[in-house]
């Protein structure tokens, strides 16, 4: 394959012709990185096999996308061909004008130590050995498959970083002047504050938001930063094979069942998790929400809202309305906090947690705070 003729292309559309990362992005062979992937399909997820067929590695390989490498347990590298996988996605490689997005909000200077904080594909610490150099990136995560594949396919490309088989959130060995997590934290892991020296940033997205978090250590063992105004999003971190399942039994029981509160909506079905700054204050707000969309037989759009808790939502629009009956269950009422942030945002014009101050404890407590709106994660 002429792979430096499809990274060039990558290169023009996923990093800034100004960017110091155009030249990693140039130099780095993505498809080494990928040999095989998932393919999303009404069956499932079907493997694909690189090597196969070259014209259809090389465009999913330098096309700016995500790449699923592995459903629940089951790696794409040991799927059986033709065999579709059902689960969530559990590793990916992720778009590469995300990565750099990442890479970029580090403000990376040569000679500073990085901790690549979920190897993956190895494709982030390939990156990063191309600019930094090998002896200054070290990368973890805590599957062993992904950091023995990672390594191989690293050292075909001539890179050998620092590989950790651990879980990130643990304690960690060494320091670093950098931390960038291609993965999402429920709030910063206090191990991460005491590997940073003094003066040291790092980089992360939030789990089950939409938030790109950076924040410089301080004097006190702590850190201060922003969310930053653009967004990203990655797979939450794990610490066993798969995530928990998700609720189908409470799901059975919201597809139908009337609710202990019936009520009328003035507002239209909204997909909440693409509808980023509305999902990221909602998962702040209640963390923890699944949600779930579809049609009634007529094509009226409905939305349901589960949470382990046992609380439980189902809002309907009837074709050509747009309001919606809301049937709700459990607990708590989760479409009412949805609501209340809809309503926040017609209010003001926006919501409060892109912008935030961001001020992270020597113990790992996350405050995001502005306009009068604070959470302490």
């Amino acid at each position: 394959m002429d792979w430096k003729q499809h990274a060039a292309g990558l290169a023009r559309t996923a990093v800034h012709p100004a960017s110091p990362w155009q030249g990693p992005v140039l130099a780095t062979p993505r498809h080494m990185c990928v040999p095989r992937w998932y393919a999303a399909g009404p069956g499932g997820w079907t493997p694909a096999d690189g090597p196969a067929d070259e014209t259809v590695w090389a465009h999913a390989a330098y096309t700016d996308q995500t790449l699923v490498t592995r459903v629940g347990p089951v790696h794409a590298d040991h799927a059986a061909d033709g065999q579709a996988v059902a689960g969530r996605p559990t590793s990916s490689s992720t778009l590469p004008s995300l990565v750099v997005s990442m890479l970029t909000h580090a403000q990376l200077l040569e000679g500073q130590a990085l901790l690549d904080v979920a190897t993956g594909s190895g494709y982030s610490a390939a990156l990063a050995c191309a600019r930094l150099g090998d002896d200054y990136v070290t990368t973890v995560d805590v599957d062993p498959y992904l950091t023995e594949a990672a390594a191989d396919r690293l050292d075909s490309l001539g890179h050998h970083p620092g590989i950790l088989t651990q879980d990130a959130g643990a304690e960690l060995p060494g320091e670093y002047d950098r931390i960038v997590s291609i993965v999402s934290v429920t709030r910063v892991p206090a191990s991460w504050l005491r590997v940073l020296r003094p003066g040291g940033r790092l980089v992360t997205t939030l789990a089950g938001t939409g938030l790109i978090l950076t924040a410089d250590t301080d004097e006190d063992g702590g850190a201060a930063g922003r969310v930053e105004w653009d967004r990203g999003a990655f797979m939450a971190t794990r610490t066993s094979d798969d995530y928990p399942p998700q609720l189908d039994a409470l799901f059975a029981q919201a597809r139908e069942r009337d609710g202990d509160d019936v009520t009328q909506s003035p507002f239209p079905v909204l997909d909440v998790m693409q509808a980023w700054e509305v999902w990221s204050m909602l998962s702040l707000t209640a963390p923890g929400i699944e949600h779930r969309n579809g049609t009634d037989d007529d094509g009226g759009r409905m939305t349901w809202m589960l949470h382990h808790d046992g609380s439980w939502a189902r809002a309907h629009t009837q074709p050509g309305s747009r309001t919606m009956t809301v049937h709700q269950g459990g607990p708590r009422r989760l479409y009412t906090l949805l609501e209340g942030i809809r309503w926040r945002w017609i209010e003001h014009g926006e919501l409060p947690v892109y912008g935030a101050r961001v001020t992270v404890t020597p113990d790992g407590a996350t405050t995001l705070a502005r306009g009068g709106w604070t959470v302490t994660l």
